[in-house]
């Protein structure tokens, strides 16, 4: 028996990745049949339909730009957007595509990579956040530390800086132990959190360290404001397995360019206030503890 090519349609049929031709417009002339695994669309649902009504909302201006991109002569082999399955939820696409100005055709091919996409959004949120809290981590506020200051320099808004430390937590902690202690700062992350401005950051700097980033604070009055409001959310008795704590924290206040220009700065500014509150209590920015945190 004499081997002969099957038809192409045939071939492109068993790919696990589906191939869509599409004309200048964007409009579909052609799919293959991997399309519907990935997309939940027929080949009759789609062909002549714009495929960019597909395209996530979020993902189109720049799905837009890379056709034309492609369509200039560019070969796009590692492009990714977000497209809309037929059922409603969201399906990552990497493309490889190519235009045929002799056939006036764009050709893609579309690799699904939603179990990618999210193991690699598992991955950044682990590199940049705390496992015990949940909040952002050092690393992850350096970066928004970095975009805050930018942009106070460019719209003058203001910006502070607090940085905190849980008083007795030490104590605590070596009393009752490594659990006790992780359940408290737990709760004390939480606190921060709903006591936090809309548009404010806290993050997790060190064992029973904090530090909260107050975009568009005028000045050190106004982040004191702040402080008190996040000491008064820490204060109210912490009941645990082990006992009913009451938290209190030392606030150390950098400001804008007054005590520094760039986030290492700033950061050691507030440190150093921190400790100098500690040290008084009630110290040069009236923001040391007002009692010694305990067990009841």
């Amino acid at each position: 028996m004499t081997a002969k090519l099957p038809p192409l349609t045939e071939l492109l049929d068993l790919m696990p990745d589906a191939v869509c031709v599409v004309d200048a417009e964007g409009y579909v002339l052609f799919v293959s049949a991997s399309f519907q695994r990935i997309f939940g669309y027929a080949p009759d649902e789609i062909i002549g339909r714009r495929i960019f009504e597909l395209v996530h909302p979020d993902d189109r201006a720049t799905t837009m730009q890379q056709a034309q991109q492609v369509m200039g002569g560019s070969l796009q082999r590692h492009f990714r957007n977000r497209y809309i399955h037929k059922d409603g939820h969201a399906v990552d696409i990497q493309w490889s595509a190519r235009w045929l100005p002799d056939y006036g055709v764009r050709i893609g091919v579309a690799h699904e990579v939603t179990e990618l996409r999210r193991a690699e959004r598992e991955l950044e949120y682990r590199a940049s956040h705390d496992p015990l809290t949940g909040l952002p981590n050092r690393h992850r506020l350096r970066q928004e530390l970095q975009y805050a200051i930018a942009q106070a320099a460019q719209t003058g808004g203001g910006l502070a800086l607090l940085f905190l430390d849980l008083d007795g937590f030490k104590a605590i902690n070596d009393r009752y132990g490594h659990d006790a202690g992780d359940r408290l700062l737990y709760e004390a992350a939480r606190r921060l959190q709903q006591g936090l401005r809309q548009g404010d950051l806290v993050a997790r700097v060190g064992g029973d360290e904090f530090v909260a980033v107050l975009p568009g604070c005028r000045d050190a009055e106004a982040a004191r404001a702040v402080a008190q409001s996040l000491r008064a959310c820490l204060r109210p008795p912490c009941t645990l397995p082990e006992g009913s704590f009451r938290l209190d924290a030392s606030i150390g206040i950098a400001c804008f360019p007054v005590d520094g220009s760039d986030p290492d700065a700033l950061l050691t500014q507030a440190d150093h206030a921190m400790y100098v509150a500690k040290r008084h209590r009630h110290g040069v920015d009236g923001l040391g503890p007002s009692h010694d945190t305990s067990a009841d």
